[in-house]
């Protein structure tokens, strides 16, 4: 047999050199009640993400006020700004040594590769780009997905490479709740 280096046998044969890090059916601890977790997360970094925005469109509506609505030529900078802002937050909290946004810790999940290294910045901006592509161009409904898989990932989890799990914490507890 000849050696074929890992560029000649194309990707699925380098991503299959690696095993998932997390099988739901020897390690359920890693997915137990993760979806329910993860909606909750959402709605916490949904927060976090709007309130600074928020902020940003009151001052320039008062600014507009002041200025006699000179000030309110600053609105077509709120939806730049969201997605920069947006996009900065997934990258740095899931970036983090804790690889989980503000939402996620309060949930104890966190974001790992398939293969089980921790999430890194540029993931975590590519991971946020992902999400709202997938649910923009195929409606919500995309989120099923995670319904009927057992590691339940998302479409864009599968598109980045990545898979939600319980904190090492939270598994630890429900592996010792278990027996």
């Amino acid at each position: 047999m000849s050696y074929t280096s890992p560029e000649d046998r194309g990707f699925e044969a380098i991503a299959s050199d690696r095993p998932h890090a997390y099988d739901p059916v020897t390690q359920p601890e890693y997915f137990e009640g993760v979806l329910g977790r993860r909606l909750l997360a959402f709605a916490i970094d949904a927060v976090i993400i709007l309130a600074p925005i928020v902020l940003l469109a009151l001052f320039i509506f008062v600014f507009g006020i002041v200025t006699l609505s000179l000030g309110w030529m600053l609105f077509p900078v709120l939806g730049p700004a969201f997605v920069i802002w947006a996009i900065w937050y997934n990258a740095m909290t899931l970036g983090s040594p804790a690889s989980a946004t503000f939402g996620m810790r309060a949930m104890d999940i966190e974001m790992r590769t398939w293969y089980g290294a921790p999430a890194y910045a540029l993931l975590g901006a590519v991971h946020a780009v992902a999400y709202w592509v997938s649910v923009s161009v195929c409606t919500p409904f995309v989120l099923l997905v995670a319904l009927f898989n057992g590691r339940r990932r998302q479409l864009h989890d599968f598109l980045v490479g990545t898979v939600v799990v319980n904190s090492e914490a939270r598994a630890a507890d429900l592996r010792r709740n278990r027996f």
